[in-house]
């Protein structure tokens, strides 16, 4: 049976593991060992028994706005809804840690989005800093095809 936990720094291989073909692929960013041990408390993991089949992080960028990252699930689970309940854990928590507007995600699948409520945004909406401190590291810098939508946050 598939359960969410918060991430610990033993997952930090498995994770890696999970996410090392959408890295390759460029879907999904690189973060390297440090990075995700520094962000730690952001990463909610489902877990089978003792193995990660799926993640994301939320990161926080303001008292108004957070992001979901990295959301990944293993392909063997897929269509069982872990994608679905990894997002909503992140959107639970962004209101229980106070932000107050807007949760943020970039995506190349936008449907799976939409269906949870979040809403399509142009990208010149996006914070600068949000740019600079994660776009910039991407292999698909400037030339960028995921689309960015946004949840309302009811607080």
């Amino acid at each position: 049976m598939v359960r969410l936990v918060k991430a610990k720094l033993e997952d930090i291989p498995q994770m890696q593991e999970l996410v090392s073909k959408d890295v390759k692929d460029g879907i999904i960013l690189s973060r390297n060992d440090d990075e995700v041990s520094t962000n730690i408390r952001s990463y909610v993991l489902a877990k089978d028994e003792d193995r990660v089949v799926g993640y994301a992080a939320l990161h926080i960028h303001s008292a108004r706005l957070a992001e979901v990252r990295s959301l990944i699930v293993d392909a063997s689970y897929r269509g069982q809804n872990i994608g679905k309940k990894i997002v909503l854990f992140t959107l639970d928590e962004a209101k229980d840690l106070g932000v107050k507007e807007d949760v943020l995600v970039l995506t190349y699948l936008p449907n799976f989005f939409t269906k949870l409520g979040f809403e399509e945004i142009s990208k010149e909406s996006i914070p600068e800093h949000k740019i600079w401190a994660d776009c910039i590291k991407c292999i698909h810098f400037p030339i960028c095809n995921e689309i960015s939508l946004v949840y309302k946050l009811e607080v």
